[in-house]
Formats: structure tokens, C-alpha cells, sequence
């Protein structure tokens, strides 16, 4: 057993043979660690083991990249803590040619001079949406805050109680509003709102109407909630904007969800969307509508903190180029949401009989706060409970759900091309 007089100086331990060809300074930071825990095992009684075989893994721990590719076994589609909607060929093509030289962000080819990054994308989304003009910002909530900021700043904007929802890692759709300056006003309750609700609320001082899309959860029983056209004509008779923050924005038919073109033509002057979820693109945050207001958007200086980097408008065009063309089984989490359960069913069949695992019927969800009463039938490979660990921790790291004692690898959110990956990695967890 080691004691504390047995651990070498950082120089004795760095001379070790098997850290020769290691760079100084990673190596003498690693060493620190390595023996600042061998002094704390050894005061706990316990062995540190071989130093310079710890220093060498604490070298390579620093070396690997912490953004990693996991594999998605939990059967969520749009995984919020898994990066969201996985990017198309299509996507990733564009991003890797936009982003290994030179581009034309903002230089306008045909006049030879400065252009916008803001003109690459909105014919597309005018296109796919019927907008009068489109912008990109960074995510949705910052396309909502530019919007408040930009058109209620000062003022007031009336929205219903039961809209006022909360988002991801704690935001809040109130907190968003009063960041931007305005002042939210109230109507309704939780339950039942409606347009006489706003009718009533509005002042000299009201900037606009907003209705928030409650993508992330459902209000059933009794609740009523007016339509979006019914809310439009409140808007029009006293010639205020209608703001329709749709959250996850899908631009084709997807259960219950709205698109930006359906909403326009409903009468929404300004829609705000993700490009993250349903649409299948990066993170992005996406404004169509009313030429004029667009512009007032476009010109605001919190349009330049919040606007979207050359990689995002990339991803967005690629994914967008594939709506355009109506085939929309490219997108990978449109693929998954509509696949038959037999074909996520032989691919589960196909790990059991890899791993020797056994197939088990489980119901797959949508996530990323889209389509929340959504349960789609899935099939998934069952092995023990005591490989979740194992398997998170592997490489590629593998991420599942434990239930009723069995760790489940549901297949619908796994690729064909995946299954062998899953199965050498329950192998290697055994």
C-alpha cells in the first residue's frame, strides 16, 4: 500500500517512459490532477493504481471532443437534450460546403457589393409560407423577443392566461415579453379565453395582439380558445398587428399542429417559428409576414445580437430546399414520425437477434414540445437493466430508457445503419 511519501514530484512521474512522447503542458496539468487524487485515495485507504497509466487516461479525457454523437434509443424524436432534430444530407452537404471556404453572407454577387445575410433564405420561406417578406434569428424566442422589442417596445401586448406558457430549462413566455420592454397585459383565464376578452383589454397604449401555440402542452375539457381568424378581426378593426408565436413550426401537415402558411392566411400578420423540431433544420428562429413589419424587425439592433451564423443558414437552406420539393422523407425526423411500426419492428428484431435481446411493443413521443398527446407505436429491443450505464458511457455512447427492470433500445429512433452500432455497443457493455 502507497503512502503519501511514496508519490513522485510532477518532474519523476512526467519521466516515465510511457509519457515521453506526451506534450509538456498537457501533461504536467494532467499529472496535477492525477496525483492531487491519488493523495485523496491514499488518505481514504484506498490503492491509486499505476500514476502514469492515470495521467495518460487523464490525457486522452482532455483530448476527447465533450460535443459527441450519441445514439438515440429513447424512442423521443425531437430529444431536447439530444440536439433536436437530427440534420438531413441535404442539410449537412450545404453546411460542410458554405463552411470549408468563403462565402457570399453578406456580399450581394450580382451588384458587386455588401449585401444582407437576411436576403438568402426569404424567398424560399415567402415561398413556402406565402410570406411578404421573411427573417432568421438564432432560436424561436429570440425571434418572439425581436418582435416585442421591435413592435411593442414601451407599450403594451395582450395575450391570453392561458397561453402564457413556459419553455425549455425554465423560460417563460411573461419572462421573454418583459425583456423586450413591453408591458404584458392579460385577458382570460387558464381555461377559456375569448376575442371579447381581448376586445376589452385594449387601450391607447396596446401595440398588439400575440397568441402563443401551446406546443408543449394541451388544455382539454372545459376551455375554449377563439380561432385565429376570429382573432385577426379584432386586430384588423382596431389596426393592430397580430404576433402567432407557433413554437415548433412545422411547414407541412403534422397532427394538430398549425404551419406559418395556415396561419397567414388566417390572418396572423407576423408568424414566429423554430427550425429545430418540426421543420427538421438547426436551431433557428424563424419571422414571416407583412413586408413592413418584417422590415421593422429587420431593422432593430437586437436584430444583429440575436441573427443566425453562416453554418445555421446553411443547414436551414438545405432543409427548406427539401420542403420546396415536397419530399419531405428526406428530413430525418419527418422519416421517423410517419414510419410504418413494421419497419421499426424488424429493426428491433434485427438488434434482439444481434445482442439476444427480446422485442417489446412501446410508444414512441414526438418531443421538443411539439404534439404533446401524440403516442406513436413503436417497437423496441429489451436487455438487462444493468447495461443503461454501461452503454451511456460507451462510445459511441448509447441512450435508452430503463423500465419495469429492463433497459429498452427503441428502434424508432434508431437508423438501419445504427443497429449494428447498438449492437457492438451492448456487446462491449457486457
Amino acid at each position: 500500500m502507497k503512502s503519501l511519501r511514496d508519490l513522485p514530484s510532477i518532474d519523476e512521474l512526467l519521466r516515465d517512459e510511457r509519457l515521453a512522447e506526451e506534450p509538456h503542458r498537457p501533461a504536467v496539468e494532467a499529472a496535477r490532477r492525477v496525483l492531487e487524487r491519488a493523495r485523496e485515495e491514499i488518505q481514504a485507504g484506498r490503492e491509486p493504481g499505476s500514476l502514469a497509466d492515470a495521467v495518460r487516461a487523464e490525457i486522452e479525457a482532455q483530448r476527447r471532443p465533450r460535443l459527441r454523437r450519441v445514439l438515440n434509443a429513447t424512442g423521443v424524436l425531437i430529444h431536447t437534450n439530444l440536439g433536436r432534430a437530427p440534420l438531413s444530407e441535404a442539410a449537412l452537404a450545404r453546411v460542410v460546403e458554405v463552411g470549408s471556404g468563403y462565402s457570399n453572407l453578406e456580399y450581394d454577387l450580382d451588384r458587386g457589393a455588401r449585401g444582407s445575410r437576411q436576403d438568402h433564405l426569404a424567398p424560399l420561406l415567402c415561398r413556402l409560407t406565402g410570406a411578404e417578406a421573411a427573417l432568421v434569428v438564432n432560436n424561436n424566442a429570440a425571434a418572439v423577443l425581436l418582435a416585442l422589442a421591435a413592435l411593442a417596445e414601451g407599450r403594451e401586448v395582450v395575450v391570453s392566461r392561458g397561453e402564457l406558457i413556459e419553455i425549455g430549462d425554465g423560460f417563460r413566455i411573461p419572462d421573454v415579453l418583459a425583456s423586450s420592454g413591453a408591458r404584458l397585459v392579460e385577458v382570460g383565464t387558464t381555461n377559456r379565453t375569448r376575442a371579447a376578452d381581448y376586445e376589452r383589454a385594449l387601450s391607447p397604449e396596446t401595440a398588439l395582439l400575440l397568441r402563443v401555440h401551446q406546443s408543449n402542452f394541451r388544455v382539454v375539457g372545459f376551455s375554449e380558445r377563439p380561432g385565429l381568424a376570429e382573432l385577426a378581426e379584432v386586430a384588423r378593426r382596431h389596426e393592430l398587428p397580430l404576433v402567432d408565436d407557433l413554437g415548433s413550426g412545422a411547414l407541412v401537415s403534422v397532427g394538430d399542429e398549425p404551419t406559418p402558411a395556415e396561419s397567414l392566411r388566417a390572418g396572423a400578420d407576423l408568424v414566429t417559428f423554430s427550425g429545430d423540431k418540426l421543420l427538421g433544420g438547426p436551431q433557428a428562429g424563424v419571422v414571416v409576414g407583412r413586408g413592413d413589419l418584417v422590415e421593422r424587425l429587420r431593422r432593430h439592433p437586437l436584430q444583429r445580437a440575436l441573427r443566425a451564423d453562416k453554418l445555421t443558414l446553411a443547414a436551414l437552406e438545405g432543409t427548406l430546399s427539401i420542403a420546396l420539393d415536397a419530399t419531405t422523407a428526406e428530413i430525418p425526423v419527418l422519416r421517423m414520425l410517419h414510419e410504418r411500426l413494421e419497419r421499426v419492428r424488424e429493426r428491433a428484431e434485427r438488434l434482439a437477434s444481434l445482442i439476444g435481446g427480446e422485442v417489446e411493443e412501446t410508444v414512441a413521443k414526438v418531443g421538443g414540445g411539439a404534439l404533446p398527446l401524440t403516442e406513436l407505436p413503436s417497437a423496441a429491443c429489451a436487455v438487462a437493466e444493468e447495461l443503461a450505464e454501461p452503454l451511456r458511457l460507451g462510445e459511441p455512447p448509447v441512450i435508452c430508457l430503463v423500465r419495469d427492470g429492463r433497459t429498452l433500445l427503441d428502434c424508432r429512433t434508431l437508423t438501419d445503419e445504427e443497429i449494428d452500432e447498438v449492437a457492438a455497443a451492448v456487446h462491449a457493455a457486457r
